[in-house]
Formats: C-alpha cells, structure tokens, sequence
C-alpha cells in the first residue's frame, strides 16, 4: 500500500527528517495519485523502472507492487535507510546517487522506463540529461511544475514553446498528460504539477549536427523578442537564411524542429 499523508508524516517525525527545500523536496503522499501514474506510464508486470528522487517511497511501492523491478536513485543519503525500510521485500534496488552525474550506461542495460515524481529545480536537467545520455530509456512518465511541463511539450507557436521543447522534440514525442494538485504532498508546493510523457524516437526526426543546431536554438531563443535576424547576427547570414528557406524577420518561437534543422544545414 502506497503512504498516506499521515504515514509521510509519521516516518518523518520518527527518523527525525525534515523535507530539504535545497534539494527540491515534496514528497508525494496520495495512494490514488500513485497508481494514476503508474497506469500513465504503462507501468506492467516486468517492466524495468528508474525512479529518480524516490524520497520516502510513496511511488517506488506502488510501481513494485505493479510488477515492476525498480531501480530507485537518491541523492539524499538521510531517506536511504527510510526508504529501505519501505520498500523491504519489494522487487526494489536503491542506488544513492546524483542523477545528474551518474553513468547511466554503467546503471543500467536493456530497456527501461523512467517514472518519477522529479524535484522542481533539477526536473529539466534530469530529464535532458537523460534524453541525450541515457539512449536504454525508451519512455518516460516524470511529474513536474506545471510550466515546466508545458515547455516541455510544448509546438512552434504555442506560449510555453522555448528551447527545451525543440530538444525535447528532437528526442522524443511529448505530451502533458495530466495534472496534480499541491494537496497530494507534504509538504504543498505552491504550484500546480504535471505529469508528462516522453516517447523515445526510434531514430532521430531529423538529420543534423545536434551541437550546431542547439547552439542556434540558444541563441535564438536567449533573446525571444528579437528577430531571427538580429538574434543569429554574426551566426547566421543572409545567405544561409535564404537556403534554409527560414525568415530572418521571423521569431524563433514560430520554428519548429525542422525548420532549425534545416538552418543549422544551411
């Protein structure tokens, strides 16, 4: 049975722990939110799951008790005996590490899924970090600021629309799949979660130099209200702007993957 909001509490006053707000701490305390993500995710008997920031273990139990073998990763080495206790007798592997330094390729072989409940200020790292490094995660289902989700999912046009999206896009199909309200931690963020879906890309969308066409896309998103034209000034010439068939009076939030792809060819 996944933890309660009570049970959260009672663990934490037991061993004497306080959430860290500097490592971005809410511990998810809602059984139902728990198995509603796990059925996002596809979670099956089976299944091979990285959890990353497993905290107390609300999520880590209700994956294992789906089936799955899960490798849980956490930074802080308070909750690691707390979490060995919840999850005793489970299908569960608790590596304490840093998810953003850790040789994923070493960690993990075969097929896998991240599902996790990602603190706030490391949710973009971790999962772009992942996306380029971590090739064996064919999906994932991570739960994270609502404006972060929106980024991250995020189409040519669209307000949230910024340069995560395109590396986001370039790795993978994502979509918002649902929301989470601040009352099913503890303690309460004060913003809304979601809950986002990334589907690997069997083979890149598109074939470019990724160094050089992020490069552009930092640059032509680290000033949005420029035109493409001022803000590649230096990068980018008239030339190559007309062979990419790309506006140099255009804004970078209206090109899409593709269109930068193609820019970065030119």
């Amino acid at each position: 049975m996944t933890l309660t909001v009570t049970q959260i509490r009672e663990l934490l006053a037991q061993h004497g722990l306080h959430p860290s707000k500097a490592l971005g701490q809410n511990f998810l305390a809602d059984p139902n939110t728990a198995r509603r993500i796990v059925r996002l995710a596809g979670v099956e008997a089976g299944a091979r799951v990285v959890e990353v920031g497993p905290g107390l273990g609300s999520l880590t139990v209700a994956l294992a008790d789906a089936g799955a073998h899960v490798l849980a990763i956490e930074l802080d080495r308070h909750l690691v005996p707390v979490l060995q206790s919840v999850v005793a007798n489970r299908d569960v592997e608790i590596v304490e590490a840093d998810a953003l330094t850790v040789d994923w390729r070493a960690l993990l072989a075969g097929h896998w899924t991240m599902v996790a409940n990602l603190p706030y200020n490391v949710a973009t790292p971790v999962v772009m970090t992942a996306l380029e490094t971590a090739p064996m995660i064919d999906a994932f289902l991570v739960m994270v600021q609502k404006e972060v989700g929106e980024r991250m999912a995020a189409s040519a046009g669209d307000d949230a629309y910024g340069a995560v999206s395109v590396k986001v896009a370039y790795y993978g199909s994502a979509a918002v799949v649902g929301t989470v309200s601040p009352n099913v931690f503890v303690p309460k963020p004060k913003v809304d979660s979601a809950l986002v879906r990334i589907d690997r890309h069997a083979a890149p969308p598109v074939d470019v130099d990724t160094k050089r066409m992020f490069a552009l896309v930092k640059g032509g998103f680290a000033t949005r209200r420029k035109t493409l034209r001022r803000a590649l000034d230096g990068v980018v010439d008239a030339g190559q702007f007309a062979a990419a068939g790309i506006d140099p009076g255009a804004r970078a939030e209206t090109l899409a993957l593709e269109d930068w792809a193609r820019l970065a060819n030119a």
